[in-house]
């Protein structure tokens, strides 16, 4: 893209917002899927823009929320196993702030990192001395919920999921931003970038609008998990 000298390039997740950043300094970056633009783009100072060629869109939902939520449907529970892929820099900080966030509502937090697609199994099996299992937003992770279904489920161990994708496959509950919005919103950036001639260095970066309390009704029904009257089946 850059050779071809196009006008804008838009990134879906992180790993292609780094290419595109060390491809380029000039031509208009947008990210979409990102969770964390500071983490992924190594940045210490962050004040909601870059200051660079790059803005765009994060797809992280409000973690407090999502441990309010382990706290809302599990009050019994005592620790929280936190599955993720170690080698995903957005994973490590949405595990890093959710950590606090339960140890300050008095869980036991332990930490399953997996390397790579090979590990998945196995770290869910040593999750599952748990209570209760939170996955954040995690390309691993979502490639792979099935695999970690295969575990959790029989096991009867509930996972809470950083969003509906991972939930659909093997969460029970998740606190979930829509993506389609999400994509819309980096259209309209995309126009004021391309016709209204915006600056994408001083251009904030956007977050989803809203979240919706989500429940996936066959493993809920599966492990006997009664959900409230706000949350809503996944279609």
């Amino acid at each position: 893209f850059a050779a071809d000298g196009v006008d804008l390039i838009l990134a879906n997740a992180t790993a292609p917002l780094q290419a595109a950043v060390s491809a380029t300094g000039d031509i208009p970056i947008l990210g979409t899927s990102i969770t964390d633009y500071a983490t992924a783009l190594g940045m210490k100072e962050w004040n909601g823009t870059t200051g660079i060629n790059v803005s765009g869109t994060s797809d992280l939902a409000p973690l407090d929320g999502q441990a309010a939520m382990i706290q809302e449907l599990f009050p019994d529970a005592k620790n929280v196993g936190l599955i993720y892929c170690s080698a995903e820099a957005n994973s490590i900080y949405q595990i890093t702030v959710i950590k606090g966030y339960l140890e300050e509502m008095g869980y036991t937090c332990t930490e399953y990192a997996f390397t790579d697609s090979n590990d998945v199994a196995s770290m869910a099996q040593q999750a599952t001395e748990c209570d209760v299992l939170y996955i954040p937003t995690d390309n691993t992770a979502a490639a792979y919920s099935e695999t970690i279904a295969n575990v959790v489920v029989p096991a009867k161990v509930p996972v809470i999921a950083g969003e509906e994708g991972i939930c659909r496959g093997c969460g029970a509950a998740t606190l979930t931003i829509s993506y389609y919005d999400l994509g819309y919103k980096t259209g309209e950036m995309a126009y004021e970038i391309l016709v209204n001639g915006a600056d994408v260095s001083t251009m904030p970066i956007a977050f989803a609008p809203q979240f919706t309390k989500k429940y996936n009704a066959a493993i809920c029904e599966a492990l006997g998990i009664t959900v409230p009257d706000d949350y809503v089946p996944m279609d």
